[in-house]
């Protein structure tokens, strides 16, 4: 398999960037809310994003998908069933009817925090959403709802935001992804906003949207990834960063994704560097040899505590933009 990837990746040509024209690359990492922070915050929710901000977070990341009815709606799941009270895909449900769901339903915070199985106590949040419970001061039940994307690029808009391209059925197929990019890039097509990055696993999303508005810049899915790691070739058109995980399964291997050398070829090649650290496990030792490695930023799920390490580390943080007032 990286043999035939890296065949192919021969026969793309390999367009150069120029590094200082590159407004990605930092010289102190961003602190990326992954999920709006999803183990501080409950995930994908305004009230995340916002709370993400406050504690220290430079960017938002988020996935979308598509509702029955056609709306780009904020969720990193294809079911609604983890994280909300519901059940279902998210393309199974109208906008209204994903309205009614409370989007903070199974949030505990911490290590695990969306399990089913805590005590009621545990889940401090539920009920926010629909009128059971007080709100936090400062926000209201609809930021424990599920948002559409709109919505939140309009309360956040000097906030930079990486926006992931979900399949939204278990069947996970090429055809929900490319519907998905469509759909997105009817929703940032009149944008005039060049804080977003947008990215997907499967590259002919990616591919597909980046067609649609070029002007938006992209990060590469697998394939583009793949064809930069292993074929020493381009990641695809409009890439301005990177984003990939410390290591990655292939087969039976376990390839060293981010490393000081990739960071370095990658900057020196006019591209970012973005870590997400799904699998790879959240720590202080994890984040300090990140920061060694000289990436862009770190995709945290506990981007106030990454913040900590940041200060503690002495960094200050390097903005694309302001936080947001509501």
């Amino acid at each position: 398999m990286r043999a035939l990837l890296a065949v192919v990746a021969l026969l793309i040509a390999a367009p150069a960037a120029g590094a200082a024209t590159n407004p990605w690359i930092e010289t102190t990492p961003l602190d990326i809310a992954h999920q709006g922070g999803e183990d501080e915050f409950p995930s994908n929710t305004m009230y995340a994003f916002e709370r993400s901000m406050q504690v220290g977070a430079d960017m938002l990341e988020l996935d979308v998908g598509v509702t029955r009815d056609g709306q780009v709606v904020v969720m990193h799941d294809t079911t609604v069933d983890r994280t909300t009270n519901g059940h279902g895909t998210v393309a199974s449900f109208t906008l209204k009817q994903l309205r009614k769901l409370d989007a903070a339903y199974w949030f505990s915070g911490g290590a695990n925090a969306y399990r089913h199985d805590r005590a009621r106590p545990a889940y401090r949040l539920r009920g926010v959403a629909t009128g059971k419970r007080r709100p936090p001061k400062g926000f209201t039940a609809a930021d424990f709802r599920v948002p559409t994307l709109k919505e939140v690029m309009s309360a956040f808009p000097h906030t930079p935001i990486n926006v992931e391209i979900k399949g939204r059925t278990k069947a996970e197929a090429l055809a929900e992804y490319l519907t998905n990019a469509d759909a997105l890039a009817r929703t940032l097509k009149s944008t005039k906003r060049r804080d977003l990055i947008v990215v997907s696993f499967k590259q002919e999303a990616v591919d597909r949207f980046h067609q649609l508005v070029p002007a938006l810049p992209v990060a590469p899915g697998i394939g583009g990834a793949a064809n930069w790691l292993l074929g020493g070739t381009s990641p695809g058109d409009g890439v301005v960063a990177f984003q990939l995980p410390i290591t990655y399964v292939l087969g039976d291997q376990t390839l060293q994704i981010t490393t000081k050398d990739n960071v370095a070829r990658a900057h020196s090649e006019g591209y970012a560097w973005h870590t997400w650290l799904s699998d790879d496990g959240e720590t202080p030792t994890i984040w300090g040899s990140l920061l060694d490695m000289g990436v862009d930023g770190v995709m945290t799920a506990k981007p106030k505590e990454f913040a900590a390490l940041l200060r503690k580390r002495g960094l200050g943080h390097e903005l694309h933009g302001k936080p947001p007032t509501r």
